[in-house]
């Protein structure tokens, strides 16, 4: 198009040209000389066009003929000598994303297999068998097992509200027909929504189904936990560790600094279910129709402190609660039982090392042998694990770990509130080698009572337990 380019060149450099005389035209005569003069080199530059056999000559508008001359003299006239281009509109302020738009969808897996090295894995009738009210998988038929698959859906569907929602694929079902025990039903784990009361997010309202802000590892996800289950002594405050209800949440701004600096370190926090924490809930537990109108309350407060390079945490925990078990004969318990307790919490991050304890008190329903029915009795128990965090270049992050637990007391969740006698220790090991991938194997030696008042005694046992986790 080298022609084109040399015609509008020229054309520009003539009406430039013709710019100062156009401007100076007094009378309709000279302008039109004007014109003529321009027409002649448009067509002399359309000739030097055409004679270029290689490019086909361009459009040229043709000036259209002067009128005949007004008897009266017009204003100065200008020659328009392009047409600007429509001015863009300013660019619209970005609208803001639909809720949807906003929505961020995670998950895990846990597939397990258990091996027992020795023990009690089978007794006759009436005896203790070796078994964990956490891992159906612990059992005289091993195998494998889908521990969790769990899906969430969260994300702030406004500016003060946000939404999370968790459902598990791994819940195992019974009563079918038969009596043979189903896998891999899907079960509803939290459905909440967070409204903030303040623009910094420091003070935030709780509605739904959520974690019961009692003991700091029933907080923690067990997508972020180190050891396999968590400990008898305090999940038995809130088995499923979940409940319908309302939680007022406060996290001031130096805490969180602590705990986002913890979280980009990697370590392995117990969830930001605030400083503090105070909630009503149904108090049945989860997924569990409500039996009476009285409301579970429970508190929460812990602390981290920095202390040169490390950060330790203190807190505590409180729940007052009435609550009515399962009966054996079918349906629920008629009467009401207390179930009030106290906890304490410590921890010290690993950075390499660390410590981390909890312990609590208190009174809740219990089977009793001697009467053949169930009663109000005191219950204490909590575990102390000691850990260690050893990142690496090649191989990822290795956690090292062993936890001592104990327990007596009472199993609400179990069919009319089996005692529970737990004396056990666990060593086992953490490999991440990606973030997407976790491996967990542990040694276990474990003495405990079986969760059904039908049996009597303790069972012991030694076991490998192995966990993969991929995360997604």
């Amino acid at each position: 198009m080298i022609g084109s380019k040399h015609f509008q060149m020229g054309l520009a450099v003539s009406l430039l040209a013709l710019m100062p005389q156009a401007a100076q035209a007094q009378t309709v005569e000279q302008l039109q000389a004007q014109i003529d003069e321009l027409k002649a080199q448009v067509q002399s530059l359309m000739t030097a066009l055409a004679a270029n056999k290689n490019q086909a000559a361009p459009v040229v508008a043709q000036v259209p003929p002067q009128s005949a001359a007004p008897t009266t003299t017009p204003a100065p006239a200008s020659i328009v000598l392009a047409s600007a281009p429509a001015p863009t509109p300013a660019a619209k302020a970005g609208k803001s994303k639909a809720w949807y738009d906003r929505l961020t969808l995670r998950g895990y897996t846990q597939m397990r297999y258990n091996a027992f090295l020795s023990g009690d894995d089978s007794a006759p009738a009436g005896q203790s068998r070796l078994r964990s009210v956490h891992d159906s998988g612990i059992s005289d038929r091993g195998g494998f097992s889908l521990r969790r698959v769990r899906l969430v859906i969260q994300g702030d569907v406004s500016d003060r509200v946000s939404l999370y929602l968790q459902p598990d694929f791994a819940t195992a079902v019974n009563n079918q027909a038969g009596g043979e025990r189903r896998e891999g039903f899907a079960q509803l784990r939290d459905a909440y929504a967070d409204i903030f009361l303040d623009k910094a997010k420091t003070f935030r309202l709780r509605f739904g189904q959520s974690k019961v802000p009692y003991g700091w590892e029933n907080m923690q996800s067990s997508s972020n936990r180190l050891t396999l289950d968590r400990s008898d002594a305090i999940n038995s405050a809130v088995p499923g560790e979940r409940d319908l209800g309302v939680i007022a949440y406060y996290t001031p701004p130096s805490v969180q600094k602590i705990w986002d600096d913890l979280a980009d370190d990697g370590q392995k926090l117990f969830g930001n279910y605030g400083a503090f924490g105070i909630g009503v809930f149904n108090g049945q537990g989860i997924n569990k129709t409500e039996q009476n109108r009285g409301l579970m309350k429970v508190a929460l407060a812990t602390w981290p402190f920095e202390i040169g390079d490390q950060v330790v945490e203190f807190g505590g925990s409180a729940m007052m609660n009435d609550v009515q078990p399962e009966l054996r004969s079918g349906g629920v318990s008629p009467v009401t039982y207390k179930d009030n307790r106290v906890g304490l919490h410590a921890m010290l991050y690993p950075k390499p090392f660390g410590i981390q304890a909890e312990w609590n008190w208190g009174k809740g329903p219990q089977y009793d042998v001697a009467t053949q029915s169930i009663q109000t009795k005191n219950l204490q128990g909590g575990y102390v694990q000691a850990m260690m965090r050893l990142p690496t270049e090649g191989l990822g992050s290795l956690m090292p770990y062993g936890r001592w637990q104990h327990y007596r007391g009472g199993w609400k969740a179990g069919t009319n509130a089996p005692r529970l006698e737990t004396d056990e220790f666990e060593l086992g090991l953490e490999w991440q080698p990606w973030k997407a991938l976790e491996i967990t194997m542990a040694y276990a030696r474990m003495k405990r009572a079986e969760a059904d008042e039908r049996r009597t005694g303790r069972a012991e046992g030694n076991l490998i337990r192995t966990q993969v986790q991929w995360n997604y």
